[in-house]
């Protein structure tokens, strides 16, 4: 299971020109399930992103979680993280999972983030083509693998 996490300002995503999910200060979560993904990846990733510590304090160090800063989260179902390039030039998908165990995935991925949080977790629509806007605040983007925990 793969997450790249944004820390954002503000971010949405919408589908046919509908906003789907809109975020103030928070994190843009972009989340991709990887073929023979269990429940222990899901617990991963899930705890990794609400407890990294990428929002800055009083002393301006990064030391604050998103639940430290009463902050959002936007997830956005890709895909596409899980692309294979080592050869040629055309990505392959064979290592994400099948869509309708990934729907899931991503929908529990959702409900705990929001029962981790105390905090409805936005999300764009599993499948659709949406379009993205963010405000990343620093850049800050970090990348979480839960096959690469150790």
């Amino acid at each position: 299971m793969r997450a790249v996490v944004q820390r954002v300002k503000s971010a949405s995503v919408s589908v046919d020109g509908s906003i789907t999910g809109e975020i103030g200060k928070g994190l843009l979560v972009l989340f991709g399930a990887e073929d023979g993904d269990v429940q222990e990846d899901m617990e991963y990733v899930v705890k990794k992103c609400v407890d990294l510590r990428i929002f800055c304090d009083e002393q301006d160090k990064m030391n604050l979680s998103v639940k430290d800063i009463d902050g959002e989260i936007l997830a956005v179902s890709q895909f596409t993280l899980l692309a294979e390039i080592k050869k040629g030039n055309r990505p392959g998908f064979t290592r994400a999972m099948k869509p309708d165990t990934a729907e899931k995935m991503y929908e529990e991925f959702c409900h705990r983030c929001a029962l981790a949080t105390g905090k409805e977790t936005k999300k764009g629509i599993f499948g659709a083509d949406m379009k993205v806007e963010l405000i990343n605040d620093g850049p800050v983007t970090i990348i979480i693998d839960s096959r690469n925990k150790i």
